[in-house]
């Protein structure tokens, strides 16, 4: 006799959440059934809109039975032939990792080429930027196996679901030991401790079943026959071929922009944005977002409180960006006369902190007095200038310039900075001065907008920390709709969020899930 199975969503209070005879109670009323037999959660989510926070599940019920056993994600892939055909992917990030894997399953071998370090071996490279102020330039938070992500929190929320399989995605980084919860939560994270092991493990999977990574192998410039590209040129001379180069090399890649253009290359502005981290206690942002008493503890069942804020003003959005709840602010500067911020968190996201991205959009227009120099470059001539004004506000090092958000609003410098996540330290700063006055005053009058949407977000608890400016690139490597090809030069795939066609692990995951497809036809 076969087992009616439904799927039903329930909604349920804070308390009962985790209670599996609840979930069956629940599911029983919705189908209009005295009793199930079993229930297994699909969907987890927070509905804390309303004083009283709820929690929404879907849930796959047994009703007169019990569910098929659900199996664990494996990644597999036929054997890879001796004759396979050869494609070249430059940067091991999402969307390097995925366009291999998939490249693998359609039967060709990639070649993985990465600037940095391994995983493993890139950690130790954190310790002098965090500590000395020192800059490793090809293996820090934003280069090495994993790319930027590794060290950035691991958040998958994306609302890229019209890109592709995002499921796909979530159940291959399951099979590659990321936590299950993953295919469950309704905005998924894996965090900073796990996401190495991860990567490291997709990497292991990439040679074992044919391809290469290769670490320490940076690009230096492109082979061609004709119109068409051989592969590409290594620092130190070498060389490595093949039919087709994906470029994935992240946003951060500016050596690989310029040597796009010094090689005639067509390449775009876009829109970016840049501003500063601003962080609070995390309590503060638990009581704000679920409703809790002056001296309410947040209830075990509920994790680190996040927020999203966005407006638009004078034709530019303001937005938070990347928030970190129960986080940490670190230093994500590539070279050792900037500094930048970013926000990372680990798994259990139990910092005391909550950071988060505070960015104005910057279109092509905005960077006006940079495009007599730099031409289509001009973008990155603008976060660079910040980015060096940070570093000589912040005083030497990775010492950041620091304000707290009331002396921002009415510009004046700090008398001092309150306690912080930020392990380099901050310097008191005016960056009311420092950041663009069009990004300035925007960002002010963003502040006043959230403080009505959370209370005292713009109050003394708040620090501002610059500059967050590697919100994404300021260049876009064109790509014929159809083919993914570059228009120019054919067999030379831009992809992910450094060519401008993703925002966030899992849409450059996706788009190198799609440019492999294009590669292996």
């Amino acid at each position: 006799m076969s087992v009616r199975i439904e799927t039903v969503d329930v909604v349920l209070p804070l308390a009962a959440s985790e209670d599996g005879d609840a979930w069956k109670k629940a599911a029983a009323r919705k189908l209009g059934v005295k009793s199930v037999a079993e229930v297994r959660l699909l969907k987890h989510s927070i509905d804390a809109r309303q004083r009283e926070v709820k929690v929404q599940l879907r849930l796959v019920v047994g009703v007169d039975g019990a569910l098929p056993e659900e199996g664990v994600p494996v990644w597999e892939c036929p054997p890879l032939a001796a004759s396979a055909r050869q494609v070249v992917i430059v940067g091991c990030g999402p969307a390097g990792l995925f366009a291999a894997l998939n490249c693998l399953e359609r039967g060709w071998k990639p070649i993985v080429l990465e600037r940095g370090k391994d995983a493993s071996a890139r950690r130790f490279d954190l310790a002098p930027i965090l500590r000395e102020g020192r800059v490793i330039e090809d293996s820090n938070y934003c280069f090495g196996e994993g790319g930027a992500g590794t060290f950035s929190d691991g958040k998958l929320y994306t609302r890229a679901t019209k890109r592709g399989p995002v499921r796909k995605v979530y159940e291959i980084l399951v099979a590659h030991g990321a936590p299950e919860r993953i295919l469950i939560d309704a905005h998924p994270h894996i965090g900073s401790n796990l996401l190495p092991k991860v990567v490291m493990a997709m990497r292991e999977s990439i040679r074992a079943a044919g391809g290469e990574v290769r670490f320490g192998a940076k690009v230096t410039g492109l082979l061609r026959q004709g119109d068409k590209v051989a592969g590409v040129r290594l620092a130190g001379g070498g060389e490595v071929t093949g039919e087709a180069v994906i470029l994935a090399t992240g946003h951060s890649a500016r050596d690989i922009y310029r040597m796009l253009a010094e090689e005639g290359l067509l390449l775009e502005q876009k829109p970016f944005a840049v501003g500063v981290r601003i962080e609070h206690p995390q309590p503060f942002i638990d009581r704000c977002q679920y409703h809790l008493g002056k001296d309410d503890e947040r209830p075990r069942e509920l994790p680190a409180a996040r927020y999203a804020l966005a407006t638009k003003i004078r034709g530019r959005g303001v937005h938070s960006f990347c928030m970190c709840p129960g986080g940490f602010i670190v230093p994500a500067s590539t070279e050792n006369d900037e500094v930048v911020v970013n926000g990372m968190s680990l798994a259990r996201r139990d910092s005391p902190f909550a950071n988060s991205g505070l960015v104005v959009t910057v279109e092509p227009e905005d960077t006006e007095k940079f495009q007599a120099e730099h031409g289509v470059l001009a973008g990155l001539a603008y976060q660079k200038a910040l980015e060096q004004a940070a570093k000589l506000a912040g005083g030497g090092g990775q010492v950041a310039p620091g304000q707290r958000v009331p002396d921002f609003l009415k510009g004046r410098i700090s008398d001092d900075l309150p306690e912080m996540s930020y392990f380099p330290g901050a310097r008191c700063a005016p960056l009311h001065e420092i950041l663009p006055g069009a990004v300035a005053s925007r960002m002010r009058e963003g502040l006043q907008l959230f403080d009505r949407k959370i209370r005292g977000y713009a109050g003394g608890g708040g620090l501002l920390l610059g500059f967050e400016t590697r919100t994404s690139s300021p260049v876009r490597i064109p790509r014929e709709d159809s083919s993914l090809q570059h228009p120019e030069l054919q067999g030379l795939f831009p992809c992910g969020e450094g060519a401008g066609y993703a925002g966030g692990i899992v849409s450059a995951a996706l788009d190198g899930m799609r440019v492999a497809e294009a590669v292996t036809g």
